[in-house]
């Protein structure tokens, strides 16, 4: 490193280590002789002084140079010269053994120890306007690199805000900015939204609610214990509702002012992001963590537990089950996703309810190992058709661990899927689950499909033409003898035929389909066919 062209330690101030690295002062062969410990004190400013009483000049954070020469002779002197060095807060003492002294006196020294100053020695002759010229330099420059970086904050938070960013946006942008994981948690220790820097969702949130509880909160910016969290108060129409918490990085140094720059405008682009994006922010959270559990887009099934343990879902001992409530195009509004909230808090079962897609609400329930799961079920059916009468309320199955959640989300949309509108309610529930679905709605979610659309043309298309062609009913005809299960007589009668022309009719179809109606391989495949040509018909 030239000593004219100092580089300035990435941002921070130059510690009292750090000046002494430079060659312009490492010449002078330094010598730490008290004050080991203490080396990582910024220095703030470089100090030359010949008086007796230099603390007089100091506003703290100064190196302080001297030749020796206006040492007291006394030891009491030298006591007093110390302790106002202290006091004022000066980062170290370097002092030259060059014209007076030759070895540090004994006083310095003791006085130096006991007062847990940096006392240094410089063995050959330095030039001192030079050490000042090189460091302030140094401060200079790092103060400059330092008003930049702020300015590259502010201007960052304002563009996130102009463009009516989100919380989760401002949150990534605080992560990013700061190179640590930043937490936003609501006024009852939730965690709303983490962005790991460094780290896992795992590490950040384990045991998150006890560890946030014992961190207490402060009215600004401020590190506190136990474990040197950096957090901010954020606030809401003048109120507090929650806080940022900005974690340390176990191998990095600590929080400089960049860090409580990027966490003051995290808290005031939160703040206006309040404003704009009026859905509680509560039910963001725990549609985000419901969308990643469904979709299994987890880092790892810690993750996944550690993130949702955080939103206040029990995941030790619980079992899991997903219910999907589709309410439809027309169901705007977070109406129906607060009063299942509510209905949910009333009933005492913790769960995570959230918008997975447009008009269709996702909840997982957290259930005790005893706990039966469809009194609660029926509960949330009922408050959802008491809002919605057409809503489809679909249950999947119960899992044991969190992870296999998707399967359960997976199970209760398939069920959705097969649920026509206007599908009658079980006689006894008003949801619906796996069993209830028949061959029938198996082939309504499969109505898509082209390759269900092709095998019904391939089946009945010959005598769909035949009907079209001649104005005559023969589908009609095949349908009453394959409800009757092949039942010459019962078909005859629910078509109001006699039994010559039944026949007569029958024997149309098997020509027409070149197929026997004997075979009941054969009117099973009928049957599928003439469902699903009912189903595409919604008839």
């Amino acid at each position: 490193m030239n000593e004219n062209h100092p580089t300035a330690p990435a941002g921070r101030a130059p510690t009292v280590a750090d000046v002494l690295a430079l060659p312009v002062l490492a010449a002078g062969q330094p010598q730490v002789v008290t004050g080991l410990a203490q080396l990582d004190r910024p220095v703030r400013w470089v100090h030359i002084t010949e008086l007796t009483d230099p603390a007089s000049f100091l506003k703290g954070g100064e190196l302080v140079l001297t030749t020796g020469m206006p040492l007291p002779e006394d030891a009491a002197g030298v006591r007093r010269y110390v302790d106002e060095l202290t006091e004022v807060g000066a980062a170290a003492l370097v002092i030259e053994l060059v014209r007076r002294y030759h070895r540090p006196p004994d006083a310095l020294v003791q006085a130096c120890r006991a007062r847990g100053l940096p006392l240094v020695t410089l063995a050959r002759d330095v030039n001192f306007l030079e050490v000042t010229q090189v460091v302030h330099a140094l401060i200079l420059g790092n103060q400059a690199d330092a008003m930049r970086r702020t300015q590259r904050v502010h201007e960052a938070f304002t563009a996130l805000t102009l463009r009516g960013a989100g919380p989760e946006d401002v949150v990534r942008a605080a992560a990013e900015m700061s190179g640590r994981t930043v937490v936003l948690e609501n006024l009852v220790h939730q965690a709303l939204i983490c962005e790991p820097s460094g780290s896992t969702v795992e590490e950040s949130l384990t045991d998150w609610e006890q560890r946030s509880r014992a961190t207490a909160p402060g009215g600004h910016a401020e590190v506190g214990a136990p474990e040197g969290w950096l957090t901010a108060p954020v606030s809401y129409q003048g109120e507090r509702w929650g806080r940022l918490a900005m974690l340390p990085s176990p191998e990095g140094p600590g929080f400089g002012p960049e860090h409580v720059t990027v966490l003051e405008r995290t808290a005031m682009a939160l703040t206006v992001a309040r404003l704009i994006h009026a859905t509680p922010w509560e039910h963001t959270a725990h549609r985000n963590a419901l969308r990643e559990l469904a979709e299994q887009r987890h880092h790892s099934p810690e993750d996944a537990r550690a993130r949702c343990a955080a939103l206040g879902l029990p995941t030790r001992d619980s079992r899991f089950l997903a219910i999907l409530v589709d309410l439809g195009a027309g169901a705007a509004g977070s109406e129906p996703e607060s009063r299942l909230h509510g209905e949910l808090r009333s009933a005492g079962v913790p769960a995570l309810v959230g918008e997975l897609s447009p008009g269709r609400l996702g909840v997982l329930l957290a259930l005790r190992p005893s706990q039966p799961w469809r009194p609660v079920a029926e509960r949330l059916s009922r408050t959802a058709l008491s809002l919605v009468p057409e809503a489809i309320v679909s249950a999947g199955s119960e899992v044991a661990e969190l992870a296999d959640t998707a399967r359960s989300f997976r199970e209760a949309a398939r069920v959705t899927e097969a649920t026509p509108p206007g599908q009658p309610l079980p006689a006894d529930r008003s949801f619906h689950e796996l069993p209830d679905i028949d061959l029938r709605r198996l082939l309504y979610a499969l109505r898509e499909d082209t390759r269900v659309q092709d095998y019904t043309e391939r089946r009945l298309g010959r005598l769909i033409d035949h009907d079209t062609r001649h104005g005559t009913d023969l589908l009609t005809t095949l349908g009453h003898y394959l409800d009757a299960a092949g039942n010459k007589t019962t078909a005859a009668r629910r078509g109001g035929l006699s039994r010559e022309t039944m026949y007569q009719r029958l024997r149309t179809i098997e020509r027409l389909l070149d197929t026997d109606l004997e075979s009941g391989e054969r009117r099973t495949e009928l049957h599928v066919a003439l469902t699903a040509l009912r189903v595409l018909r919604v008839e």
